[in-house]
């Protein structure tokens, strides 16, 4: 039987389906409304476990699942991340992982949130530009004042977490992962062997790309969605896998939460590992 529960840092407990808000639409009208009734209906199914970063609309999203949620409810966790910066560049944006940014951010992410203390941050990239002792140093105080429970990176290698733990505990690694998306493999398996929760980011990718393939086979041997597949791949996987879907709308965020029933059994599973050769 998989577990649906999963304790970050070893005493947070959440279930392992969780939200990915980014693709909330922030902006006032009814986009606006859709959002806050997707967030609120999330929390209703059980999800106690959502995923934010102040680079989605540069605060608006954090602001956004506020507004929808607060005052939260016992158990729900609602994580951001910092290192992030708007900039002059075509994207728009750049690293900054400076200490005195990293903390900025922090102050208004407690500010937009509405809480004291975020119980999960995580570093959106490490930066190259600045040491990563100083990035993780940042947090750290920032942990030590109360200000953040447990931290987190995200797009890292092996080498890089293991640098990463020698500095503070690291509690959570986002990373992009799928069934059909397997090149951090090995930090997931670094991940497994230290109890550290795994948060992939596009986990049901697959389900698009493999429309008349093995994924959508599976699928409709068991009546189900790709994407439903694809999630519930991720749940037996390995158990600090927790998959953060996101979606804009109800009847999606309702597909994707009815994946923790889908039960894979070994031969299926066999046919789903061997995508990855």
């Amino acid at each position: 039987m998989t577990s649906t529960m999963f304790h970050i840092g070893g005493d947070l407990g959440v279930r392992r389906l969780g939200f990915g808000a980014m693709r909330l639409p922030a902006e006032q009208g009814p986009a606006r409304e859709a959002s806050l009734a997707v967030a609120r209906r999330a929390v209703e199914l059980g999800v106690t476990l959502i995923d934010t970063a102040h680079m989605y609309g540069w605060g608006a999203n954090e602001e956004l699942l506020a507004e929808a949620l607060y005052p939260y409810g016992d158990g729900l966790i609602v994580t951001t991340k910092v290192g992030v910066s708007r900039s002059a560049s075509p994207a728009g944006w750049k690293l900054d992982a400076r200490p005195d940014v990293l903390r900025v951010q922090v102050e208004h992410a407690l500010r937009r949130l509405r809480v004291e203390r975020i119980e999960l941050l995580q570093l959106h990239r490490i930066d190259p530009e600045v040491l990563l002792a100083d990035q993780l140093g940042a947090l750290r105080e920032l942990q030590t004042e109360g200000k953040v429970g447990r931290i987190g990176l995200s797009e890292i290698s092996v080498t890089e977490l293991d640098q990463a733990r020698q500095i503070v505990d690291i509690a959570s690694v986002q990373n992009r992962y799928s069934l059909l998306d397997r090149e951090h493999e090995p930090v997931l398996a670094a991940c497994e062997a230290a109890g550290i929760a795994f948060l992939p980011w596009r986990p049901v990718a697959s389900a698009a790309s493999d429309a008349s393939g093995e994924i959508a086979a599976v699928a409709a041997e068991l009546n189900a969605t790709p994407a439903q597949v694809s999630l519930a791949w991720l749940l037996q996987h390995s158990p600090v896998i927790l998959p953060i879907p996101g979606t804009a709308r109800i009847d999606h965020l309702e597909e994707n939460l009815a994946a923790t029933r889908l039960h894979l059994d070994p031969a299926r599973r066999d046919r789903l590992d061997r995508l990855a050769e």
